[in-house]
């Protein structure tokens, strides 16, 4: 995960703002049970004869070294027009106090709560406070939301989920998200890992970090042990009951990030002030986000804000609903730095502006008519998958699908006529099938894919589907072998256009490696055509009043801060072939860098390797590694740690390993294996 600040000559600096700011560091927030969390806060320096707002950031990614460049681009310039704005670590990261045992507990949300009471009462606080954040800040943005504390007003969450089972890194469709389980779990074992700042905290850091290394567990392994949706999931999911939240909630996303799909389903649940925004955009706020246009989103946020924390009318609640991008046709790139295209508008969601359109499936082909009834059988190829992209991707290189005609020989491709005129597409296809499994656990992946007449052919949206999980994902049951289902499998939501002359593809498989942990056995499936095998497709008709809309500032930030830097950035994707031994290998590196921060001194670095392997017919031998180096110091302290994390399976079990070693200087002060073998749940 890189937490950097790409330059970019669109951007405007800001340095003059309408009140003078201050920056206060290392503030101890108490808690009700006597622990204290670290926060940096940003204020006018008059907030005390003229008190502000609040906005609140509230992360486990540490404040003073690893998101700090990413902090002073937005933090300053929220204070510069009037607010408290306040970075606080999470208990267990950073200099905060204790240990992060897990995500989104409900520690965690107490904690906010007590954060927020500590805002209300200060000198400098006019009582009113909102949130913000991105990815986990926008997930317990939403969660403290359902809280309903008194002096929170509003928040802003980008890149985040509603639903931490069905819509997360660790499940995606009843599947083990294979691609970002262990990828995620391992991430967070190394970052729980680093100590308090001994600048901060003094000696006592060395004895919190040796207690942080021995008893910070492998987050990885609880998920496992949850493989359908029970409680621990439903904690934290405010889908359980969208009426808990009872403020304003501006939602925003990007159709390159993972997370794009709540804020359709937050915009049809949530208070009826609420908003949703989603550009072209990666894992990233939109002011500094990939691809372009990137949007003075800065700017946006202030509106939101001044609207519900200081009662001025900005004009924001006279816009519409739902403001996003949609997409022209590209040719399929791992990386785009720019995607053409428009906004658009919408007065709700579901948007009376968006239909349903049938696409059936016939031989080899997609019509508009229903066909004759037949069938096709679909055969597991286990190495399918490989050129799908990231799940969710942070805008660094090759994190996008490439051409899919490498996949489309390894599925069941069904390819319609050219089009006869251009079709727009805003929301969820959702693919409709009737079809039966030769195995009692199976699952369906379906890609959807616009190709130019020249050929290419660009995957632009995909779902998949643990059919034991067709009726319910918190009651799996096992298929009957050969007996005919009815499912749906619904897509990643997606806002594009199909040109005319442009066809569309769609691919069936019961397989998606690395993005689904393969089934216990090969399954074939198959499709019955004719009036219940067809996809839907959301297509939206374009409005005169578009064009009023989406015409956004410049992106606009503070400075950002100094730091210089000791080694650069470096990616690599690349899928390997042994077509000797038949085993397939994608191997994912980035190295995230060395900067150090003149400020405080710090200097921090990390580098991370990821594979995952199988072998053709063989859904047993899939295999994922995810290794970490991480480094941390400054003058004469420096920490190094280097984790080690694999998953495996057999027919009735996962395995899972992970290691975590430390390093003070040159010598090693800890190292400690955990094994753990959990039994399949119908995955």
């Amino acid at each position: 995960m890189v937490f950097n600040i790409k330059d970019s000559g669109k951007r405007r600096i800001k340095t003059d703002f309408p009140r003078e700011v201050k920056k206060l560091e290392n503030i101890w927030i108490p808690m009700s049970d006597g622990a204290k969390l670290s926060a940096h806060i940003w204020l006018p320096v008059d907030a005390e004869e003229n008190p502000v707002p609040a906005i609140l950031e509230y992360l486990p990614y540490r404040k003073n070294d690893f998101t700090a460049i990413r902090d002073s681009v937005r933090h300053p310039y929220f204070a510069g027009h009037g607010y408290a704005s306040i970075r606080v670590d999470i208990r267990g990261a950073g200099e905060s106090d204790g240990i992060l045992l897990d995500e989104y507990l409900k520690q965690e949300q107490d904690d906010a709560l007590d954060v927020l009471s500590w805002i209300a009462e200060q000198h400098w606080s006019t009582g009113a406070a909102g949130m913000i954040g991105k990815s986990w800040g926008g997930f317990n943005g939403l969660q403290v939301a359902a809280r309903n504390h008194p002096a929170l007003k509003t928040i802003i969450t980008l890149c985040s989920t509603d639903d931490r089972y069905a819509d997360d890194v660790h499940y995606r469709g009843g599947n083990l998200l294979a691609s970002d389980m262990l990828w995620w779990a391992s991430t967070m074992f190394a970052y729980n890992a680093r100590p308090q700042d001994p600048a901060v905290v003094g000696e006592s850091w060395r004895e919190n970090w040796l207690d942080r290394l021995e008893n910070t567990p492998p987050f990885v392994e609880e998920w496992v042990r949850h493989q359908r949706r029970d409680a621990y999931w439903q904690h934290g999911s405010i889908c359980e009951d969208y009426s808990d939240i009872q403020i304003p909630v501006f939602a925003v996303s990007g159709w390159q990030d993972g997370y794009t799909d709540s804020v359709f389903r937050l915009l049809e649940h949530l208070p009826k002030e609420s908003k949703g925004l989603v550009g072209p955009w990666a894992h990233e706020y939109p002011e500094v986000a990939t691809p372009e246009p990137a949007i003075g989103f800065l700017q946006e946020a202030l509106r939101w804000f001044d609207q519900w924390l200081k009662g001025l009318d900005t004009g924001i609640m006279n816009e519409p609903k739902l403001i996003s991008y949609i997409q022209e046709s590209e040719r399929p790139e791992v990386t785009y730095d720019e995607r053409p295209g428009k906004w658009v508008a919408d007065p709700s969601w579901p948007s009376p502006y968006v239909n349903g359109q049938n696409w059936y499936l016939s031989g080899s082909s997609l019509l508009t008519e229903v066909p004759a009834a037949d069938d096709v059988l679909v055969p597991s190829v286990q190495e399918h998958g490989f050129y799908s992209g990231v799940f969710c991707p942070f805008g660094q290189p090759g994190d996008l699908p490439a051409d899919q005609r490498l996949e489309n020989g390894k599925a069941v491709v069904f390819t319609s006529p050219p089009l006869k005129e251009k079709l727009e597409l805003l929301g969820h296809p959702i693919f409709h099938a009737e079809l039966a499994a030769n195995q009692e656990d199976a699952m369906i992946a379906v890609r959807l894919m616009d190709k130019a007449p020249t050929g290419e052919s660009t995957l632009i949206s995909y779902g998949m589907l643990n059919l034991t999980h067709r009726n319910s994902h918190e009651h799996p049951e096992k298929l009957k072998p050969g007996q005919k289902y009815q499912v749906e499998v619904k897509l990643d939501s997606l806002g594009q256009e199909i040109p005319a002359g442009h066809r569309l593809e769609i691919a069936v498989s019961p397989t998606y490696w690395p993005a689904a942990w393969p089934s216990p056995k090969a399954v074939d499936l198959t499709l019955y055509f004719g009036e219940s095998t067809y996809m839907e497709l959301p297509v939206r008709t374009p409005q005169k009043e578009d064009q009023d809309w989406g015409h956004f500032d410049a992106p606009e930030t503070a400075k950002v801060m100094e730091r210089e830097i000791v080694r650069k950035e470096e990616r690599s994707r690349k899928v390997i072939h042994n077509p000797i031994e038949g085993i397939w290998t994608l191997a994912d590196f980035s190295d995230e860098g060395e900067r150090r921060l003149p400020s405080n001194g710090i200097q921090y670095g990390s580098k991370n390797k990821n594979t995952w392997s199988i072998k053709e017919n063989d859904p047993l031998s899939a295999y994922n590694q995810c290794e970490w180096e991480l480094t941390l110091g400054r003058d004469n302290w420096h920490v190094r740690l280097e984790t080690n994390s694999e998953m495996w399976s057999d027919e009735t079990k996962f395995y899972l390993v992970n290691t975590l070693t430390a390093y003070e200087g040159d010598e090693k002060v800890f190292n400690k294996t955990w094994k753990a073998e959990i039994e399949r749940d119908h995955v």
